[in-house]
């Protein structure tokens, strides 16, 4: 028997510790969300991976040799992804797709126009999300002077 790996999420100078983030699912359940799989998919820009003549670049997404396709392939789409909920600066907080990149994509290959998705709050988000640079617990975003 072989350990689990612990599983983040990297995004710009941020990581969310997927272990956590699925333990506060457990521990205050919910429904889940019908995330819409094309829109999200192309958000990621899952949809051009693919393409021989990409002349653009993923901000979020993966590259197209950053996702392995066979994995992807093989997981299961009753799983929900994981949303979180981010705040940048004063702006509104908006979704990010913190675990499930692989499920969207083979969703999006299979042609599936919807996956399950749990969404946590922006308070338990703060509380999964860790600065590179500052390690666990230094969670504070850059804001302007007040």
């Amino acid at each position: 028997m072989t350990d689990r790996q612990p599983q983040w999420f990297h995004f710009g100078p941020y990581v969310f510790d997927i272990d956590a983030a699925l333990a506060l699912i457990d521990a205050a359940l919910r429904d889940t969300l019908a995330l819409d799989v094309t829109a999200w998919a192309t958000g990621y820009g899952l949809t051009r991976l693919d393409d021989s003549d990409r002349t653009t670049a993923n901000l979020i997404g993966p590259t197209s040799d950053g996702l392995d396709r066979l994995y992807a392939m093989s997981t299961d789409l009753t799983n929900p992804v994981l949303l979180g909920m981010v705040r940048i600066g004063d702006q509104s907080p908006a979704a990010l797709l913190i675990d499930g990149v692989h499920r969207l994509y083979h969703a999006w290959r299979k042609g599936i126009p919807q996956l399950p998705a749990y969404l946590l709050t922006v308070e338990e988000t703060r509380a999964v999300q860790h600065d590179k640079l500052l390690g666990p617990g230094g969670t504070s975003l850059i804001r302007p002077d007040s």
